[in-house]
This record gives C-alpha cells, structure tokens and sequence, in this order.
C-alpha cells in the first residue's frame, strides 16, 4: 500500500511547480485530477522534446494523473468543481493571488463547501508587497533570490542555474507543506489554508549554505570563504575534467599532495589558516592549474590514494549508465501508449525498503473528462450536452 492512497487532490496549475508538487504526492499513492482548460491545456505540454503531441516535460512532471478538461470560468464548469471538492483532501494551485478568487474558487470558499480541505496556494511573490501581482518565472526567482550571485565569479559572472531550480525547490515545499497538514488534520480534524511563495521557497533553499556569510551580524564574526569556493567548478585534467570535493583539511591536504603541490603550504600565502582563507582563489587557481599535469584516470587514481573524493565528468549518457543507478533500480524504461518508448526515474523515497512503483502515464488532454464527471454521478447524456456547450471537452482524437 502507498503511503498517501485514499487521498484526493484537485490540482489547478500551469507549468511547473504545482504540476510536479502533485506529481510526487500521485507517486506516493494519491488520486489527481488535474482541471485543464479547454484550450490549449498546460503550456507545458507544448514545450522542449514531444511526441504525439506531449512533451516530455509535461510527461516527467504530470504522471499518475488525470486530466479534467473543464471551463471553470462557467458556472456549471464551477458548479462541478464545488461538487468534486466535496471529497477533495487537497487543493494544489500556483496562479496568481486572487485568480481563484474571481472565478469564484478561492480558498475561503471552497473550505468553507469542505471545511477539511487543505488549500496550498503558490504564488511567485507572495500575496502582498510591491511584487505580489508580477509573473514569476524560474529564472526571475533565481536572481531575486541570489542563485547568479552565489554561482558566478570569474569573467563570465554572474551566471544562473540551468535548470529550473526554484520552481522544483517550491514543489517540494509545497508537498512538505501538504503532507505536514493532513498530519496536523489527523489531530484536529480541520484543514487549512496554506501560502507559499517561490520567492521564500527559493531563498529558504538557497540560505544555509550560500548566505552563510551574510548569517552572522556582529563584528567580530570571522568570515572565512563559502563552500562555493571550495570546489564547485570542474578541474581540467589533460584529457577531460573532474569533480574534487574536498571539504575538511585533511582532504584539502590529501588534495594538495595528490597534485604534488605540499610546497605551496610553505610559501608565504598560503602559510596559515587565516592568509589561506584570504588567498584561497588564488591557491585554488594553482591547483587547477597542476590537475592539468595529469591524465583523468591518473589524477583520479591519486585523489583515491588520498582518501578526496572525486569523480569524472559526466554527460547525459554517463548519467543514466551509472552503475549505482542500476544497483539502485532508479531509472526504468517503458512504452506510453502515445508518446512510444519512454525513460523515467522512479520516486526516490524508499518505503520498507522498496521503491515505489510509477505512477500511471501522463494523461493526454481531456483524456478522463468523461470518467471524472460520470464520477460525480452525471449521466452520459448530460455529459454530452456539457460538451456540445463547449463547457467541458474529451480528449482530441
């Protein structure tokens, strides 16, 4: 049995960060219906590598799903929505402040239909101050939250992350957030309304390690160099690159001998803890500099003599071959029955010792309209004629 079996969620979202927050909890055994509008459905489902008309974005955040295609901006399209929540545990949503308030949607409302229901809305800015109304894309969150400016140094800085960090950070917030409720509703037997918004999620995520230096206030606080000086940049060996992670002192030691460099703890600069820490851009400049002495097998070989941790480059392909991910049983392989043979990684959480198994494939638009509101207790016929009213629609053929 799945840990969240028997839990309903109605999920209304574009992109990403409610998509895969409802994701991992399907994963984990809840029943998702995502309530798409007629046309075009989440834009997400146009966007990067596709087939049969979803692209794999769409599918890598969206299955164990069903997709409701409904306008709820009607008010029978509404007039359904406030029937499913009366069995809804969980309402997941990321459009602006007040956006389910005027379609007559909104939290207080809804709750008040179900006064168990738990109501996560994600917002990009949160439901006040000067930005609370802006769209929120990933790459705005990141800089307003310092991602470029903890990644860059150098000449080609600041630099962002390339891959939607803060969106997929507020998932997770957002399914910690979900779950910690219905533990909450178990005691009391009342849901809640909960806000989130990207920018705190982003900055949450991002602070312990990369605002270290900005934690501590008095004076006479030290501040020694962020651990995004230690390391977080590829070393270039002569026929490729490595990964070196050496964190405390005696791997910095192990480090410095690996790439016959321990003279370097002699010279003036670097002869102390304190004008190590002061120099430390440029004493890491001459150990890159070295690693390029040597083949990656060879430097790799002395790195594990001297107990640093350390790795090789790897591409997609180095990825997904990994052996550890074999030795886990992350990665699987299988046929959608559109978009054709298809790779995923499976939820990572193990339960008892197992991985889960996948949830369901992602759905094609529209693809459980019918099943969702014959669920309801509509009638085929009414549900045709909420069709041929253009209020609710199936899946395109």
């Amino acid at each position: 049995m799945k840990p969240l079996e028997g839990i309903n969620i109605l999920e209304f979202s574009t992109m990403i960060t409610a998509s895969f927050a409802a994701m991992m909890l399907a994963e984990q055994g809840a029943r998702v219906i995502k309530v798409e509008p007629i046309e075009p459905g989440d834009p997400m489902r146009f966007l990067g590598s596709a087939k049969g008309g979803i692209s794999a974005l769409f599918a890598n955040c969206n299955r164990g799903k069903r997709s409701l295609r409904l306008d709820i901006k009607s008010d029978q399209g509404k007039q359904i929505i406030e029937q499913l929540i009366q069995d809804t545990d969980i309402v997941l949503c990321n459009y602006r402040p007040d956006v389910m308030d005027r379609l007559g949607l909104g939290s207080e409302h809804l709750r008040s239909l179900n006064p168990q229901l738990i109501y996560v809305a994600i917002s990009g800015f949160g439901i006040k101050g000067p930005d609370r109304d802006k769209p929120a894309y990933d790459q705005i969150i990141q800089t307003q939250v310092g991602f470029p400016a903890v990644q860059g140094h150098g000449e080609d800085s600041p630099r962002m992350v390339r891959n939607l960090v803060c969106d997929k950070s507020t998932a997770y917030t957002a399914c910690q957030a979900a779950t910690a409720a219905l533990y909450l509703r178990e005691k009391n037997g009342e849901g809640q309304h909960i806000d989130i918004a990207m920018m705190d999620a982003g900055l949450f995520f991002l602070f312990p390690d990369g605002f270290m230096h900005e934690t501590l206030l008095d004076e006479d606080a030290e501040h020694l160099a962020p651990l995004s000086e230690r390391g977080f940049e590829l070393t270039h060996s002569r026929d490729g690159s490595v990964a070196v992670a050496a964190a405390t002192d005696a791997q910095l030691v192990g480090l410095v001998a690996a790439v016959d460099q321990l003279h370097l703890f002699a010279d003036e600069r670097f002869d102390s803890q304190e004008k190590l820490s002061e120099n430390f851009t440029e004493f890491r400049a001459l150990l890159r500099a070295a690693c390029s002495n040597f083949d990656t097998d060879e430097i790799l070989k002395r790195l594990a003599e001297n107990d640093v941790p350390a790795t090789k480059y790897h591409d997609y392909r180095d990825v997904l071959n990994h052996p550890q991910y074999a030795a886990n049983a992350t990665i699987d392989e299988f046929e959608h029955p559109i978009m054709g043979n298809m790779r995923r990684v499976k939820s990572p959480a193990q339960f008892h010792g197992e991985r889960l198994a996948p949830a369901s494939n992602a759905p094609a638009h529209g693809e459980h309209t019918r099943n969702v509101l014959l669920e309801t207790g509509m009638t085929s016929a009414e549900i045709d004629e909420l069709i041929q009213q253009g209020i609710a629609k199936e899946q395109d053929p």
